[in-house]
């Protein structure tokens, strides 16, 4: 089943985390993870074929830029990556959509802007107020 063919959009007055909702966050991460496995392919590809770049000064200021800002894009994508899998995982285990910390619902709301959420909230403003 795919997020098209459910046609459906989880709601906050459903049963939280019904098979139906499971089944549409599982759609939604695989669809994330294999978009970024292809970006993770093409990084990774430009990092391999990256030359020392001839030329005057800039162009081999833009080359060297350009070359960290893949490297930066490889680490983030291979963060998220490791992230998504985790939370197929936890949709496995039936622990998805609840906080590690406290064991309560994260919310509906907050898995649809951030499907990789492992924090309620409050859990999540606890923990920055804690590191300021």
């Amino acid at each position: 089943m795919t997020i098209a063919e459910l046609d459906y959009h989880p709601e906050t007055d459903e049963n939280y985390m019904s098979a139906r909702q499971q089944a549409y966050f599982r759609e939604r991460l695989i669809l994330w993870r294999e978009q970024l496995v292809e970006d993770y392919r093409k990084t990774q590809q430009r990092l391999r074929t990256a030359e020392d770049q001839q030329g005057d000064l800039i162009d081999q200021s833009v080359a060297d830029l350009n070359k960290k800002m893949d490297f930066i894009s490889h680490d983030r994508l291979s963060q998220t990556l490791a992230q998504i899998n985790a939370a197929l995982h936890r949709l496995d285990d039936g622990s998805f959509g609840y906080c590690q910390l406290s064991g309560e619902e994260i919310g509906i709301k907050r898995l649809l802007a951030y499907p990789i959420a492992t924090l309620s909230i409050e859990a999540q403003q606890l923990r920055e107020r804690r590191r300021i």
